[in-house]
């Protein structure tokens, strides 16, 4: 049995997620996709996600075939597969030849891991989409109950 592992932060689910996943799906006989934790995100990319990871995990959970759900609490998938000893993760084809998939490559195949890279979805990324929201409405023009949601944690009792 061939237990794949995808990563991701999963922002914004868009069709680049979902092309991820399932190419990952024809790859293995059990699917686990790793939700990248909100503090993870906000260290390596410098900003918190826009959706809270338990409506990201519920989202990728919804999808047939995911066979596991799981936080993902590490930049190093190699730190990541030390818990779930996978056979194989899935990265979009913008980690290859660089040090960072490098790294996970050679690290991966010493444990008899390894990396497979599919095709990136360049018209989409949740990037992309959130450039674009800002541009239409940046978080300095939200009215004042909204404005925290940019910091994540407050929403008005009236809308939850």
């Amino acid at each position: 049995m061939i237990r794949g592992y995808v990563p991701g932060v999963f922002d914004m689910f868009h069709v680049g997620h979902l092309n991820v996943i399932r190419a990952a799906i024809r790859e293995c006989d059990h699917l686990i996709v790793g939700v990248v934790a909100d503090d993870v995100v906000e260290r390596v990319k410098g900003r918190p996600p826009v959706v809270p990871l338990d409506e990201r995990m519920e989202i990728v959970a919804a999808l047939r075939d995911v066979n596991e759900v799981v936080v993902d609490e590490h930049d190093d998938k190699f730190d990541t597969w030390k818990e779930l000893q996978y056979d194989v993760v899935f990265k979009g084809d913008d980690w290859r030849d660089t040090p960072k998939g490098r790294k996970l490559e050679a690290d991966l195949a010493g444990v008899g891991a390894r990396v497979t890279y599919f095709p990136y979805t360049r018209h989409t990324s949740s990037t992309m989409l959130r450039l674009a929201l800002d541009a239409l409405a940046p978080p300095s023009s939200w009215p004042p109950e909204y404005a925290a949601l940019h910091d994540r944690d407050l929403i008005p009792a009236s809308d939850k």
